[in-house]
């Protein structure tokens, strides 16, 4: 048999050549499977083929589907260890230290994220995108100076980087520079339009600056946007209290209540038309204006 296999152009495989075909063809079909589950949404089946495929054989693309699936299920320790894995294999690779930033953002670990974002500005400088996720990083830590000179770079490599003049107006209006603020606003009311968080900026701009009437009516056009917007109706109800619209304060309030039943758990006496005004008057009392 060995002869006519050599006479013929084959060759017997060894027992170990054997093994690494089946080997082989063992890691392709899980990943295969993987694939195919992790397309249809079987996240816990993809987990598992993924895994024992890794177990078979090493690869980068797999650690990668690997992290997409986990990143689906929530499992965000998991997910940036197969980061970590493929950040390793490939420090000059600037989407997965961006990859990992990102995560890093739901994890709330903003140590890790401003350093995946340093190496990810070093490896890209004229991406927009890592320097955004650093202002990110940088709020999270109480900076929000830092967080403003990471967005204006952020803006300058990318002139139409619509949530960096979002997160932009918004750090400013919370550092106290309402009219900064509102040119961002204004910019993205101009090239974005009446988005929810766009009108929402702008209407607590006007809340800022004293122009409650006009902050109402931009309040108005955020619940057009969204009628379950819950801090539209609370903002725009504190506004009307202190203009004495007590009706439309109470209206506010009570849909406030029926989106959320909670926001009043820390209001004394349970929500009624017996003393209603000087719960909703309590309940406004610890509302911020700037929506924090």
């Amino acid at each position: 048999m060995g002869f006519f296999s050599t006479l013929f152009g084959g060759r017997q495989l060894s027992p170990e050549e054997e093994k690494q075909e089946q080997e082989a063809k063992k890691f392709d079909l899980l990943k295969y499977d993987g694939v195919k589950a992790m397309k249809m949404g079987q996240a816990d089946y993809a987990v598992r083929c993924f895994t024992e495929a890794l177990k078979v054989h090493d690869d980068l693309e797999v650690h990668d589907y690997l992290s997409q699936v986990l990143l689906r299920q929530g499992n965000l320790d998991a997910a940036m260890n197969e980061l970590r894995t493929l950040g390793d294999a490939e420090p000059e690779n600037a989407q997965i230290q961006i990859r990992m930033a990102q995560v890093a953002y739901m994890q709330e670990d903003y140590a890790t994220m401003e350093t995946v974002c340093q190496q990810a500005t070093t490896l890209e400088p004229e991406n927009a995108e890592p320097y955004f996720l650093h202002a990110q990083a940088m709020k999270g830590q109480q900076n929000p100076v830092g967080a403003i000179a990471m967005l204006t770079k952020a803006i300058s490599l990318k002139e139409d980087y619509a949530e960096a003049y979002l997160l932009r107006g918004q750090t400013l209006l919370v550092m106290g520079d309402a009219a900064s603020a509102e040119t961002d606003a204004d910019w993205l009311l101009e090239h974005v339009g009446d988005h929810e968080d766009v009108l929402l900026l702008k209407a607590r701009v006007e809340t800022a600056k004293g122009q409650a009437q006009e902050a109402i009516r931009v309040y108005d056009k955020v619940i057009e946007v969204n009628p379950f917007q819950i801090d539209a109706f609370r903002e725009r109800g504190r506004l009307r209290l202190n203009l004495g619209d007590k009706a439309g304060a109470e209206q506010d309030m009570q849909t406030v209540l029926e989106l959320d039943p909670q926001q009043l758990a820390n209001v004394s006496g349970e929500y009624s038309a017996e003393g209603i005004e000087q719960r909703v008057k309590q309940a406004y009392s610890a509302v911020n204006p700037l929506g924090l």
